[in-house]
């Protein structure tokens, strides 16, 4: 039998969890449901998190990849990740109604996109393949962007004009990994055109920070999170960076109770689309190991409220 080390204090990162991007996409999706009935369609999962889309599958939400899954006439959600040009035409020619959750930072990412390719600049998009946010952004324009994952993406680019560029980011990238990136584009291409404003939300930065904090101080680092989840995986990169380990649990039955040997501080947080219910469960199980104190970190305090649309606000 494992024989678990007391551990005498548990950290919780300030700020974690919902971010005001998912706040907003989830109620649009409740408020859809209780205005139109079920079913209400979503086009992928309208955030990355089990406990979330399986409760909005309860709700009568139904997710979906292809707009062909859903019937003529109905109601059709864009997830918080963004979806691409082609998808909002297609979802016109099906006669949808249609309610946008995409975060409003990743639309400022779409439009940063489309003015670029209007002013005849090529554009440079970093990000992960395959990720939502990343196939919806390059689906704003249909020709003259390019994706890059890393430094050697980078090297190998073979772009029309190099002095007529500019790039945008996926919004829930490492921060650091992203600037390492950013530094080899500028490098490479000394005229191209950097955005007004960094394409990282937030929301990501600050929960990146808030870990760098625990890191300081934590034998251990715990994020809360789905392992497809952009933002929660980075959060255990930016601890592992740091040198502390880490990892990713979507709720508290993942928890190995043999992480816990030798650790005297452990570090609790959550990605921007985990609830603050997993976060609660974690802590309670962590208790249970051996957790003697909790403590809430000090931290930034996030004050960002990002409105529904107008069909789906509440009567007076």
């Amino acid at each position: 039998m494992t024989t678990i080390q007391p551990v005498a204090e548990l950290h919780l990162a300030n700020p974690r969890g919902f971010c005001a991007g998912v706040d907003r996409a989830i109620e649009i999706v409740e408020r859809a449901i209780n205005k139109y009935g079920a079913p209400i369609y979503v086009k992928h999962e309208v955030v990355h998190n089990k406990y979330v889309v399986d409760d909005l599958k309860s709700k009568g939400a139904i997710f979906i990849e292809d707009l062909n899954d859903v019937p003529e006439g109905h109601t059709l959600i864009y997830s918080a990740h963004g979806v691409s040009l082609q998808v909002r035409l297609d979802a016109k020619k099906r006669k949808l109604r249609v309610f946008d959750a995409t975060c409003p930072l990743v639309s400022k990412v779409h439009a940063e996109v489309v003015r670029s390719r209007k002013k005849g600049l090529e554009v440079i998009m970093i990000g992960h393949k395959g990720h939502p946010e990343v196939e919806g952004t390059m689906g704003q324009a249909s020709s003259g962007i390019y994706l890059v994952e890393n430094i050697d993406d980078v090297h190998s680019l073979a772009v029309k004009d190099p002095g007529q560029l500019a790039y945008v980011t996926q919004t829930t990238l490492s921060v650091d990994d992203a600037s390492k990136i950013v530094k080899a584009l500028v490098a490479r291409y000394p005229k191209i055109k950097v955005p007004e404003k960094e394409d990282i939300c937030y929301a990501t930065q600050n929960r990146q920070d808030a870990v760098k904090s625990l890191a300081e101080h934590c034998d251990l680092i715990i994020v809360v999170g789905s392992s497809n989840s952009s933002n929660s995986n980075r959060l255990r990169e930016v601890a592992e960076t740091k040198g502390v380990r880490a990892f990713l649990v979507d709720n508290e039955g993942e928890l190995e109770p043999d992480w816990l040997n030798g650790v005297a501080r452990v570090g609790v947080t959550a990605g921007a689309s985990a609830p603050e219910v997993l976060v609660s469960a974690v802590v309670e199980r962590l208790k249970k190991l051996g957790v003697a104190v909790v403590k809430e970190s000090s931290g930034i305090q996030e004050k960002v409220v990002f409105f529904v649309p107008g069909a789906l606000k509440r009567k007076a």
